[in-house]
């Protein structure tokens, strides 16, 4: 760590650099005009429902300003939610309450916080302050996801989630997000989140890192990464492998949670997944999307598609 590496050693190496993913992969298989369904979050959500893959429930929309005056009526009964920009990314603007306390709303960190502060939040969503480009945004309100209990011991407050990367409807690299107190409860590697790769063909954990270095325990929880192992593996390929043909996407990174009792979710895509799967792997991409590059019969089925992936030799 810390030494200089050239070019040329992590090319051999096998390591995808952003120059390579945006112009050979981005480029090249994701038509720009197909970006905003991933990029706008409530498309995502709607378009999966079409497909029936589950999601966080929609509780309410809000699109404009004069909704905000509505919203405390619409919260109404409901104790626990997420509000999200529909736009966003790297988790930002996100505000999870996880309960109530009399007339206040109590986050996720255990701080109170009254209506008029969720209310400005939501204004500032509608504003761009959270949006990829700085425009206008619509603010999702969702159900709030329950971790599923086999991650309580590796989360700090956060939902964890699975990182996958799919490529032309094949899974090639997958990681665990977990998130730590110093990233805020927020499963996001660049904010100080664990990022644990996770093996492609059983689900088990590899390797672990945390600001990009090496680490073998959580480091709120002290629990180690070991016997960190994903039931239900396939299923969760899968459902990865089943955006490709929703969004028609050729390179995407999937975001999948386990809920408690609605199992894998699907939360959100990425049309420009970024690199540092990589690092939690250990191991680059390139050579992975270029065997997937040779295949001259492409299945059409994604449970084919995870089979071929699991009798590769070099995966």
């Amino acid at each position: 760590m810390g030494r200089f590496i050239s070019p040329f050693t992590l090319k051999k190496s096998g390591i995808l650099g952003m120059n390579s993913r945006n112009i050979e992969f981005i480029s090249r298989y994701n038509d720009r005009k197909l970006f905003p369904l991933v990029d706008d979050k409530l498309k995502t959500k709607l378009l999966a429902r079409e497909y029936g893959i589950n999601t966080p429930e929609l509780l309410y929309v809000v699109r404009y300003q004069h909704d905000v005056y509505e919203l405390r009526e619409k919260l109404e009964g409901i104790t626990s939610f997420a509000i999200k920009p529909a736009c966003g990314s790297g988790g930002k603007g996100i505000m999870v309450i996880k309960g109530r306390e009399g007339e206040n709303f109590v986050k996720s960190s255990g701080a109170l916080i009254g209506f008029e502060e969720v209310a400005r939040h939501v204004t500032n969503i509608l504003a761009g302050l959270h949006s990829l480009s700085g425009d206008q945004d619509v603010a999702i309100i969702e159900t709030l996801i329950e971790a599923d209990p086999l991650f309580e011991n590796y989360s700090y407050q956060g939902v964890p989630d699975i990182r996958i990367i799919v490529f032309q409807g094949y899974p090639v690299m997958a990681m665990l997000r977990l998130s730590t107190k110093d990233s805020d409860g927020k499963a996001n590697l660049h904010q100080g989140a664990v990022g644990v790769g996770i093996d492609i063909k059983t689900g088990k954990a590899i390797n672990a890192v945390m600001h990009g270095k090496k680490v073998f325990f959580h480091p709120d929880t002290h629990h180690s990464f070991d016997t960190v192992e994903i039931p239900g593996w396939k299923e969760l390929l899968v459902l990865a492998c089943s955006c490709y043909e929703m969004t028609g996407l050729g390179y995407l990174g999937a975001d999948i949670v386990l809920d408690k009792k609605h199992g894998a979710m699907l939360l959100e895509l990425n049309a420009r997944p970024g690199l540092s799967i990589q690092v939690a792997n250990s191991k680059g991409l390139l050579g992975r999307l270029r065997e997937i590059e040779k295949i001259t019969q492409k299945r059409r089925n994604p449970k084919d598609r995870v089979e071929f992936v699991f009798d590769k030799e070099n995966f």
